[in-house]
């Protein structure tokens, strides 16, 4: 029934300071939508951002996100990416199950504390990013 994730939402405290973090750290095109919404473009999903009460219609809570992301790059050159961008890992690289199986993660936290997984699935070709 269930094709694919679309987009995710994040309730962040600035708009701006997390499109810029996404932007410089994650290589995300910035996008906005609907009137002024922001959001942030990679591949065929987004992320669109949200304030605290922006959606009444969830239960969001600033930094309560947590997204595991797959790279296109091998895992090294993301945490060497990381580390000059000045992004202090959590973990990793630790082996993780992924949506297809084995995976390879680092994880860090954004702005906002949202749980940020980025990872690799061992022995795929990279994607041009």
């Amino acid at each position: 029934m269930i094709s694919h994730i679309d987009h995710v939402v994040l309730t962040v405290a600035d708009i701006e300071r997390s499109v810029a973090f996404y932007q410089r750290v994650l290589r995300m095109t910035p996008v906005t939508f609907a009137g002024g919404r922001r959001a942030l473009a990679f591949g065929r999903q987004k992320i669109n951002l949200q304030t605290l009460g922006q959606e009444p219609r969830n239960r969001a809570a600033v930094g309560a996100g947590d997204l595991c992301l797959i790279a296109g790059r091998p895992l090294p050159e993301v945490m060497a990416h990381l580390a000059a961008e000045g992004v202090p890992l959590l973990e990793g690289p630790v082996a993780k199950s992924g949506a297809q199986g084995p995976i390879e993660s680092v994880y860090f936290n954004d702005p906002d504390g949202h749980l940020i997984e980025v990872s690799v699935y061992p022995g795929a070709s990279a994607a041009p990013a």
